[in-house]
């Protein structure tokens, strides 16, 4: 029995599929006029403007290409100006396996694209990409300070000082007093105790009894490196917020940033942070749940014969993500807020882990709808929860009440 072969309408005129690696790209062209035809090329600059010119001598109006690591960047960088340019999740052109060759990836993308099938991915204009590339090496250099800190501690342990036992926050005062003494050569251990102010809750016995150790000269060069190490990020870091700051208001970023802050527990880092992911542009997104499934704040869809199965949140921006269960974090220690009230009530039956998901998905929400209509956040208060519940339960009885035959006036009732 021969096989069938399913035809789909065409939709674009020319196009091209573009397979991506570090070092080969290979392309194809196909639509009305043209000799389906595929070429390699490297990864060189040069090369990728012949690629560019070898288009526009065709009259390709469409290119689509695969978002393999950062190699898409260069490719996109020489071809944005002159192509309406499609970046597909690699996943979602996955082409036959057994019958898998670069040539037969780009014919296959190129066939793909005049179809119509193709999904775009989201890509920033150039200053917000040159944003969140400043706001993400950022939050690595944090990460690297949190690591530094950590390391002091295991230097402070490995000497027999037990310092982390009797304070809360290494970071704070009186913890870096007490290293810093330590490093220049302080011993005596009443002289490190004066240190302490009435406000700990530890006693000077314990604080005393935690500082007596065997730290040794090796142990004050280690401390002493990993403070420079600390200092020299810390001065990084103020070097990239004065970028940020720059970046914001070349790109006309500022009233969006002030706007976000209004947000609980997002501040002027957490709004930064935000348009760096997502631009200022909603509409880029249909709506607010596509924002919400983009950044992986929503439940996935998995059923099958009639049966749901696991619905875990979708794959999305990882680093949006993690930044928006962080400002949910702060926002439920924010006072008479509505999400605050709102993680209440879903921590007892939900868990932490979920409802901070929950709450971190309402701030993106909030976050789409200020920066669509250039408006302050909106709190609707620590009993807008309490309110609701209440004028359901009433409309629950009413009905009791309608199915027995009273008809009561719910008005009157309230």
């Amino acid at each position: 029995m021969k096989a069938q072969t399913v035809n789909f309408d065409q939709l674009i005129a020319r196009g091209c599929g573009i397979d991506v690696h570090k070092s080969l790209i290979v392309a194809t062209i196909k639509g009305e006029g043209l000799k389906e035809e595929t070429r390699s090329y490297d990864g060189f600059t040069e090369s990728l403007e012949q690629l560019r010119d070898w288009l526009k001598e065709h009259r390709v109006t469409h290119v689509a290409m695969e978002s393999t690591g950062v190699y898409w960047k260069p490719v996109y960088n020489i071809l944005e100006e002159d192509f309406e340019v499609i970046l597909v999740n690699a996943r979602h052109i996955k082409n036959v396996p057994g019958h898998k060759t670069d040539k037969k990836d780009s014919k296959w993308i190129a066939k793909l694209l005049l179809c119509g099938l193709l999904k775009g991915s989201f890509i920033p204009p150039k200053g917000i990409r040159e944003l969140r590339d400043l706001t993400r090496y950022k939050r690595k250099i944090i990460n690297q300070i949190a690591s530094e800190k950590n390391r002091i501690q295991k230097i402070l342990e490995d000497a027999n000082i037990k310092l982390s036992s009797v304070i809360s926050d290494m970071s704070g005062a009186v913890a870096t007093k007490i290293i810093k003494a330590l490093i220049e050569g302080e011993e005596d251990v009443d002289e490190l105790v004066k240190f302490r102010h009435g406000k700990m809750r530890c006693t000077k016995e314990e604080l005393a009894a935690s500082l007596r150790g065997r730290l040794s000269a090796h142990h004050r060069f280690m401390l002493q490196t990993i403070k420079e190490s600390i200092s020299e990020k810390d001065r990084l870091i103020a070097r990239l917020n004065e970028q940020i700051d720059k970046m914001l208001q070349e790109n006309q970023l500022e009233l969006d940033a002030k706007l976000l802050e209004t947000i609980p527990g997002v501040g002027k880092d957490g709004a930064a942070y935000i348009l760096a992911e997502i631009g200022n542009d909603m509409d880029r997104f249909p709506n607010e749940q596509h924002l919400a499934s983009w950044a992986g704040m929503s439940p996935g869809s998995n059923e099958s014969a009639g049966k749901k199965k696991s619905s875990r949140t979708t794959h999305g921006d990882k680093y949006l993500k993690s930044m928006l269960t962080q400002f949910a974090w702060a926002a439920t220690r924010t006072k008479n807020t509505y999400l605050r009230s709102k993680y209440e009530s879903l921590v007892g039956r939900r868990g932490k882990k979920k409802a901070l998901v929950a709450i971190g998905h309402k701030i993106l929400i909030a976050a789409y709808f200020i920066l669509k209509d250039k408006t302050t956040y909106k709190e609707l208060g620590a009993e807008y929860l309490e309110s609701r519940k209440k004028d359901r339960q009433i409309q629950h009885y009413l009905d009791k009440l309608r199915e027995l035959g009273v008809e009561l006036d719910k008005e009157k009732v309230a």
